[in-house]
């Protein structure tokens, strides 16, 4: 019998993370009673309320429905959590985020994309593109697809696309038809250990995928030989020893036109109405997915031109003649590193200010040379505090860290309270937001 045929009312805790609002919806879309608990309320939360799912945000047992077939938790909740700690103790059906998505996709036919980083633009694209050439899929994203406002959408058809979430390997729980991975630099630490285990994690998600199933990754890991697949595919940029890479690549009106050549099929006049350079990379990887299963180039090209990307994804918070804003959520160095890049390749002449919140004090501390690197190719950098998440803080690890390791003269510590002042004093042309936990303060 399916799990899932049981559940008739669901709790989660923890139901404003997007992985578990997408889930909440899922339910909601079968005529499941869903209510859930989460620390603040917040504009995501507030959408599932308006949707009909009942929220508290208090940590109280005396709140939570006693009645469910399930409780979903996030591994973000602490062992301790007193709601939790009822249902483990009364003997309810408790289970992690990862486990209802491997129960979701048992019978399906599963396209999941893994990576530590550019998992959730490309797993949007390829979502976007399966529902706008009316391929159809279901859909479970790690971000707000622009297009539709939504992190979850159904369809009939027995295709699901799916965030493959490597932290706390729960993305080894699913058996993909067709996997991506989009990269395999060292990230949850806390979790791995070492960098190692890391791509020994992404090594066994390799071997996930179904008998006559596809690979699609990105050109270049060091442990590629390692990765098998019955139909494979690699993907580049620009270097053409990858089975799929760009060429003839422009910047007309800020978007992006390219030829994407491969070695079995070649598609002209790809526009991405999206910026910096490493979306296109992602495109060409959604592309592969598309052309592997038999979506027409013409549908593949006009779905791409009017993706209008992720929430807090190289989104444009303001773009005029004196002022751009963009908000992204990279929270790794090499994010940090693809996005300047792509930042510069659109405004190669506008001093950029850097608005950074490192995310999660383990994070930082394992790799604070590697980010203060990066920061320093900005012209400005406003470092906030750490935004712990789901962590307590670590003795001697915060965002001085940083700032002591850099190179770059002009940087600074600034907290949240004293962000729109400074903005509105300094009005600066150029802002590359990627502060996690607050909102534009204007």
């Amino acid at each position: 019998m399916n799990k899932l045929s049981t559940i008739q009312k669901i709790y989660f805790i923890g139901i404003g993370g997007i992985g578990m609002s997408a889930l909440a919806r899922y339910f909601l879309s079968k005529s499941v009673e869903v209510f859930g608990y989460d620390k603040t309320p917040t504009p995501l939360t507030r959408s599932l309320e308006a949707a009909g799912i009942a929220i508290h945000y208090e940590e109280n047992i005396n709140l939570i429905p006693k009645d469910v077939d399930a409780v979903v938790y996030t591994p973000a909740i602490p062992a301790a959590h007193a709601e939790l700690v009822y249902y483990r103790t009364h003997n309810y059906t408790v289970v992690k985020r990862s486990d209802i998505l491997q129960w979701i996709t048992e019978a399906s036919f599963n396209i999941c994309v893994a990576g530590t980083h550019g998992k959730t633009t490309v797993s949007s694209m390829i979502a976007h593109v399966l529902r706008d050439s009316d391929f159809g899929c279901n859909a479970f994203l790690g971000g707000i697809a622009t297009n539709y406002q939504t992190n979850f959408w159904s369809n009939p058809t027995n295709v699901v696309v799916v965030e493959a979430d490597e932290y706390d390997r729960s993305f080894l729980k699913l058996l993909p038809d067709i996997a991506v991975i989009t990269s395999m630099d060292p990230d949850h630490l806390d979790i791995y250990g070492t960098a190692q285990a890391v791509e020994d994690a992404f090594v066994e998600f390799a071997t996930k995928i179904k008998p006559g199933g596809c690979l699609v990754s990105r050109y270049g890991f060091k442990r590629a030989s390692e990765l098998t697949a019955f139909n494979q595919y690699t993907y580049s940029l620009n270097e053409n020893e990858a089975d799929v890479f760009a060429q003839n690549l422009q910047v007309v009106a800020g978007n992006y036109c390219f030829d994407v050549v491969g070695k079995t099929f070649s598609i002209k006049d790809i526009i991405l109405p999206m910026g910096g350079l490493h979306n296109i990379e992602n495109a060409l990887a959604a592309i592969i997915v598309a052309k592997h299963v038999d979506i027409l180039d013409d549908k593949i090209r006009a779905a791409l031109a009017n993706f209008k990307g992720v929430k807090r994804r190289f989104e444009y918070r303001i773009k005029t003649d004196k002022q751009v804003f963009i908000d992204d959520y990279a929270h790794h160095p090499q994010e940090l590193r693809a996005l300047i890049s792509g930042v510069k390749s659109l405004y190669a002449n506008q001093p950029m200010v850097l608005v950074f919140q490192p995310h999660l004090f383990s994070r930082t501390k394992d790799q604070a040379t590697d980010f203060a690197a990066v920061l320093d190719l900005a012209d400005q950098v406003l470092l906030l505090p750490i935004y712990p998440a789901r962590e307590l803080p670590m003795e001697g690890v915060s965002s001085e860290l940083l700032l002591g390791k850099m190179q770059l003269t002009n940087k600074q510590i600034i907290q949240k309270d004293q962000l729109s002042n400074w903005m509105q004093a300094n009005k600066p042309p150029l802002v590359l937001w990627l502060a996690l936990a607050i909102l534009m303060p204007w």
